[in-house]
């Protein structure tokens, strides 16, 4: 079968039942008769290509399926992917890269390093602790979740301590990898290694500030030794360790850390192969010496996609007896690779290397990108052949090193250079109009004409809230009904006037909840929404959109990001009518919600032909427009939110601040010419804010909402060191991410808290995000609390003076 028919061959995944029984044949692997290619892929989307792994665990979190019907699932999404990489021709397949909800708590697990409040006393981790340290459950709160580098996905943070009890307590690796190899496949198990899992943990609460995470590396290498010598047993050939965080720009003592720990794991490694692996930007230079340094070390991988200088370093020295996995297929994206110009890179490492040393890899994990372009009916034609997702993108790394050694598919070549011939001609990605008004903006910083405090006194004068004011973020809960009014929609089975009546409806009734409640500041729920970029996206120019792209932002939490693939505009009023409806059902303000161009740009598949921040202004003007139409409406109150400012930041410090001053211009842009009256909002979530919180104020929006309480209030120390933030500002005080709610009492005492940090006059009351995933059983009392506790300090202040 060549490359072209195996590209538009019938997925591997068609066949995948929810909930099958059957276990699942041996296969053998295809044979090749020429010099060995050698072909790797650093890992693959575990959801599943229509989400099969969502619905499942939301299941058994349901209590509607069983802990055996979700492993069941499991197991046949992980036959399915390692059957699609064999069939392909993948050498180096990756096993353990599937996750029931995150790898970095799998690996917690691994470590036994549960923190205590989950009550787990020993022995093999089960589902209940699992889960319960990535959901909280009713009695403790979840652990913390964060973005994985600079990646739209959200790992849970490790909590360490000097007391913690690190014990082998889970043997996922190995049994995964035993899985693989009695259906026919010697895989290469993943581990995260032992410095990225430092770095991304934090200090345990209560922990002395003299404490360094670093010194648990003694701790944990031990366990390691104790993974790689049962994986050894059962016969590994191969075992990866990831190491993203020597992209960062390490400190001495973080490198040393690195160096110590493989020097001590070295005695482990004899007899497996061991790749070190890296991605999402270049090694640092030193980084690199002391990497391509180790002993006993058989391979390193690098993103020769995102590491634009890493060819320079190759060049200027790598290990002769080393394999180079060369990372040339993108995995944080869903074009098409440029075959040619890959493969030329690929001849040239074989240069320097040496024949045989090269083996063709991805830039990091497909986890980021959509799964299947086989099943995708809402793309046309011509874009759809600019493509490739995870599926395709193992077929492109199998087509380059069949290439490299010989075994040259013409067709698929040929193919491959139609598809980017038809790109850079089509009238569909250009538009003239756009670009000239990209170019007007470079005359201004298009700040507000007035300072925060003028704009603040002005809003309050028109708005009159009480001292801190309640508000939630945007979405109310989506329920199963509201969805299927939307596909019906969709599907053209009820007509426009049916869906606005029952829109308006879920809308009244959104109002009428919070009014209720007594909520200070409004929103309309957001029930005509799917999805907060997509929604947008669906009504510019310049996106594209798919069935089932679906991205794994956490858990079961799937995201189906846009794709931009020309020029961006507004060709008409997007928010307008709901903004306008919801606030003629009430005497309180009404919040206008958009979605703010860096997290429209950073939640899509953005085009990979011009520079990003050239297209975040075009998604800035498109959103200007809209916000002056509100204006207009006489919405008062108009939230642009940038849940995903900090999640763009590049990953080295020498390029962040290029970044965040066209990422903050970019903001300004869309609501420069409002007026003081209008008061200007925006919300940001699950990422360190603390080392960006210039920026922020830079960005001159009158009230910022921003996650907090998952964090352990981290957001609070900011301010503790003393920067004076003269804007609203609404720290969450609960987590909506677990479903758990908080009483009166905890409520307070977070408000506290921030009051010994933050004036009275700027303090705002919120959740810590939007409530779309929530159910109202949980949400409305939750409010109710939420509330509660605001009105009972607003009493204590007003009899403290």
């Amino acid at each position: 079968m060549t490359q072209l028919s195996l590209l538009h061959s019938l997925s591997p995944f068609s066949s995948l039942s929810r909930f099958s029984i059957t276990p699942p044949p041996r296969f053998s692997l295809p044979s090749f008769s020429i010099r060995a290619m050698t072909s790797h892929i650093v890992g693959y989307p575990r959801i599943g290509p229509k989400r099969e792994l969502k619905f499942a665990l939301e299941s058994f979190w349901e209590g509607k399926s069983s802990a055996e019907e979700l492993k069941q699932v499991a197991a046949d999404l992980r036959f399915s992917i390692w059957k699609q990489m064999a069939e392909v021709g993948i050498k180096y397949i990756p096993s353990n890269t599937f996750s029931y909800y995150d790898h970095v708590l799998d690996t917690t697990a691994m470590l036994g390093a549960v923190p205590p409040r989950y009550g787990w006393n020993g022995g093999e981790i089960g589902f209940d602790v699992y889960f319960s340290m990535a959901r909280g459950n009713a009695s403790v709160p979840a652990m913390e979740m964060t973005k994985w580098f600079d990646t739209n996905y959200h790992y849970i943070v490790p909590e360490l301590g000097p007391d913690v009890k690190f014990s082998y307590a889970s043997r996922k690796a190995v049994e995964e990898y035993k899985e693989a190899k009695a259906l026919g496949l010697d895989t290469v198990p993943v581990l995260i290694g032992p410095l990225s899992y430092l770095l991304l943990s934090k200090p345990a609460k209560d922990v002395d500030k003299s404490f360094s995470l670093l010194s648990l590396v003694e701790k944990i290498v031990p366990i390691y030794k104790e993974v790689v010598a049962e994986l050894k047993a059962a016969g590994a050939t191969w075992i990866q360790f990831d190491e993203p965080s020597l992209v960062l720009d390490l400190e001495a003592l973080q490198l040393q850390t690195f160096t110590n720990a493989y020097s001590e794991l070295e005695s482990s490694f004899s007899g497996v192969n061991i790749l070190i692996e890296t991605y999402f930007a270049d090694v640092p230079i030193q980084t690199y010496k002391a990497l391509t340094s180790l002993k006993n070390v058989a391979g390193f991988g690098f993103d020769l996609v995102r590491g634009t200088r890493t060819l320079n370093f190759l060049k200027s020295g790598f290990p002769s007896d080393k394999y180079l996995f060369a990372g040339v297929v993108d995995g944080r994206n869903i074009w098409a690779n440029d075959l040619a110009a890959s493969l030329c890179i690929l001849q040239v490492l074989e240069g320097i290397v040496g024949k045989d040393k090269v083996v063709v890899s991805t830039s990091c994990s497909l986890l980021h990108t959509a799964v299947d372009l086989v099943n995708e009916t809402r793309l046309d034609k011509e874009i759809k052949s600019w493509l490739a997702f995870a599926a395709q993108k193992v077929v492109e790394v199998n087509a380059l090193a069949r290439a490299l050694v010989g075994q040259k598919d013409q067709a698929f070549f040929a193919s491959n250079a139609t598809s980017h011939a038809s790109r850079r001609s089509s009238p569909r990605v250009r538009n003239e109009n756009v670009q000239r008004a990209v170019v007007a903006l470079k005359d201004s910083d298009h700040r507000r004409a007035t300072s925060v405090s003028a704009r603040l006194a002005a809003q309050q004068k028109k708005l009159n809230l009480p001292i801190l004011p309640t508000t939630t973020i945007g979405s109310f809960p989506q329920t199963i009904g509201l969805r299927k009014v939307r596909r019906e929609y969709k599907a053209k089975k009820i007509t426009e006037y049916d869906y606005v009546n029952a829109m308006k409806e879920e809308i009244s009734k959104v109002v009428k909840l919070q009014e209720e409640l007594g909520i200070d500041v409004l929103v309309h729920g957001e029930p005509e929404r799917n999805d907060m970029v997509e929604y947008f996206g669906e009504q510019l120019s310049g996106f594209a959109f798919t069935v089932n792209g679906w991205v794994q932002s956490y858990g079961s939490r799937c995201v189906k990001p846009p794709i931009i693939y020309g020029d961006v505009s507004r060709p008409r009023a997007m928010t307008v009518f709901w903004s306008s409806t919801a606030q003629s059902m009430t005497r309180r303000p009404m919040k206008g919600m958009l979605t703010g161009p860096v997290t429209i740009l950073n939640w899509s598949f953005v085009r990979n032909d011009q520079n990003r921040h050239e297209t975040c202004y075009q998604i800035a003007l498109a959103i200007r427009d809209e916000v002056e139409d509100l204006e207009r409406a006489g919405i008062n109150i108009i939230q642009i939110d940038e849940a995903a400012l900090r999640e763009g930041l590049p990953l080295r410090k020498s390029e962040q601040p290029f970044y965040l001053e066209w990422a903050v211009q970019s903001f300004r842009i869309t609501n420069c010419g409002v007026k003081n009256t209008t008061q200007i909002h925006t919300h940001m979530c699950y990422s360190n804010f603390n080392d960006i919180i210039n920026a922020i104020i830079n960005m001159d929006a009158d009230v910022i909402t921003i996650e907090n309480s998952r964090s352990d209030e981290k957001l609070l120390s900011v301010f503790h060191e003393g920067v004076k933030y003269e804007a609203g500002i609404g720290p969450g005080v609960y987590d909506i991410h677990s479903p758990r709610i908080p009483s009166t009492e905890e409520l307070a005492d977070r408000i506290n808290k921030m009051l010994a940090v933050l004036d009275n006059r700027v303090l705002w009351i919120n959740p810590d995000c939007g409530l779309k995933t929530r159910k109202y059983c949980e949400v409305e009392p939750a409010l109710r609390n939420m509330v509660a506790a605001a009105k009972l300090i607003r009493t204590q202040l007003a009899s403290s003076n």
